[in-house]
């Protein structure tokens, strides 16, 4: 019994340090694919997706990302808990906490190294992501942490990333998104299987209104107009 768990130890041990190695590879190189991805191609939901450099990305796309998911992502570790609290120590501050239940960076760790899902398996995931969230701060920098997030969300049904959603919904590069565009395609994150960008389902519809609302209260932001452009 003893020699199992030893065994098992092992395994465990080597696999940490391949996906630590793999982490920071992925500060350069985009993931070949993702569970999420995998099991979306797997069950028939499809994947289309195109990787595309931080250049080729719409500052628009950026802002509404932050503005709909983590507005204070340039402020936090990976977790928003000083951050929010020193938000709410300044009245200059015209941030408020994304609609998101998790920062980006928390979003872009599950989506790379882990796996989606509620009940059980999301307690069993907490402790790998609180992990892999730092790795991805302290290696990767909140630019490369928004681009691999853009890049490999689900933003439709088997669509994942920014420029294969602009290329299915408005037929353009991502770079070419205009504001309202860029905030429809965000609007579908909570449930992009459910809530359609074309034709635009009644809570894109509102919640695209709502992203450029807080787009506009958000964009001359220091921290955050450093990190988009």
């Amino acid at each position: 019994m003893k020699k199992f768990f030893w065994r098992l130890f092992k395994i465990f041990i080597r696999l940490f340090v391949l996906s630590t190695v793999y982490g920071i590879l992925c500060k350069w190189l985009m993931p070949p694919i993702t569970v999420t991805q995998l099991s979306s191609f797997v069950t028939g939901d499809g994947l289309k997706r195109d990787y595309v450099s931080w250049d080729k990305i719409s500052s628009n796309v950026k802002l509404a990302a932050i503005a709909s998911e983590d507005q204070l992502f340039p402020d936090h570790n990976g977790f928003d808990w000083k951050a929010l609290k020193k938000s709410l120590n300044s009245t200059s501050r015209k941030r408020i906490h994304g609609a998101a239940a998790s920062t980006i960076s928390q979003q872009t760790a599950k989506n790379v190294f882990l796996w989606q899902g509620e009940g059980v398996m999301k307690y069993v995931r907490k402790a790998p992501e609180f992990y892999y969230t730092m790795l991805c701060e302290l290696v990767w920098g909140k630019k490369r942490i928004l681009e691999v997030y853009l890049n490999t969300i689900e933003m439709g049904k088997g669509i994942y990333g920014i420029e294969a959603a602009s290329q299915q919904y408005f037929h353009k590069s991502a770079k070419n998104l205009s504001r309202r565009e860029a905030a429809m395609i965000i609007a579908c994150l909570p449930n992009p299987k459910k809530f359609t960008v074309v034709p635009e389902s009644k809570f894109v519809a509102w919640k695209t209104n709502w992203i450029l609302k807080q787009m506009n209260n958000i964009q001359n932001d220091d921290d955050i107009r450093s990190i988009i452009k």
